[in-house]
């Protein structure tokens, strides 16, 4: 039995297919998603990463397939059932998608208010301990604005936001889209810990191949308008699909994937 299939499936998607207008992104996907575990999704520009993550979310209309969220099927999910799974997932878009209008410290605090119902000082104090936990000033940096953060200051703010009610799955959109190599390097390690002290199970639309080989345990790769392959490093670098193969054994990829590489990051 393989390393996969003795580990709990918490997402599980079938025969997945989403498009948009004539134009079909995804067609007959699957993949499943284990517990506790990084799973980073690769593809090319228009593969569908980020419709897969969305469709999962239920942010984007099915054509056809079946999704399952903890052995749930969320089609099948009435509103209140849907309300209480959403509080199960935490969500960092593109770009962090901060309300400009709210400091930082109201920016983390808005699930609290509008899912939780706490007061504005209990919604506070929690807001408080996220920032800490991303490596944010509370006090300094939570009464910002947006405007006034740095690109690194903003994911971390979105990711304070995304972890604050205690998700046990964490969507992640090109988390470190945007950042300088010093910068990207320390959100993945951020992304890491938080993962391994919080117990979390992350999806990780990615296309920075530092995260791939230092934070994730599996990779899915999107091709074909489907899930082509999942696997470890080894196991894709030994795949021979052209898109595959120009990808792990490009130029750029040379310096992540060569033997010494790989046995500096293992």
């Amino acid at each position: 039995m393989s390393w996969a299939s003795e580990r709990d499936v918490v997402v599980r998607v079938r025969g997945l297919s989403v498009g948009f207008g004539r134009r079909l992104v995804l067609e007959n996907a699957n993949l499943d998603l284990y517990r506790n575990e990084i799973l980073g999704v690769v593809g090319g520009s228009g593969s569908g990463k980020s419709v897969l993550l969305r469709a999962i979310l239920g942010l984007v209309p099915r054509r056809a397939g079946r999704i399952e969220v903890f052995g749930r099927d969320v089609a099948a999910l009435d509103l209140e059932e849907r309300r209480l799974l959403e509080r199960r997932f935490g969500v960092l878009f593109q770009g962090g998608a901060l309300f400009s209008s709210l400091t930082v410290a109201e920016n983390v605090a808005v699930p609290l208010r509008e899912h939780v119902g706490l007061t504005a000082a209990l919604a506070a104090e929690i807001a408080a301990v996220k920032l800490a936990l991303v490596g944010l000033d509370p006090a300094a940096d939570g009464r910002k604005y947006p405007s006034e953060l740095s690109g690194g200051m903003k994911k971390r703010a979105a990711l304070a936001r995304a972890i604050v009610l205690d998700p046990e799955i964490l969507f992640l959109d090109e988390p470190t889209g945007g950042l300088d190599p010093i910068g990207a390097a320390a959100f993945d390690r951020l992304i890491q810990h938080l993962t391994q002290t919080l117990g979390l199970t992350l999806f990780m639309v990615t296309h920075d191949l530092d995260s791939l080989v230092t934070i994730c345990d599996r990779i899915a790769v999107l091709a074909d308008r489907h899930v082509l392959t999942t696997g470890s490093v080894e196991e894709l670098l030994a795949e021979t699909h052209p898109w595959v193969r120009e990808y792990f054994h490009g130029p750029r990829a040379a310096r992540f994937f060569s033997p010494d590489a790989l046995n500096r990051s293992g």
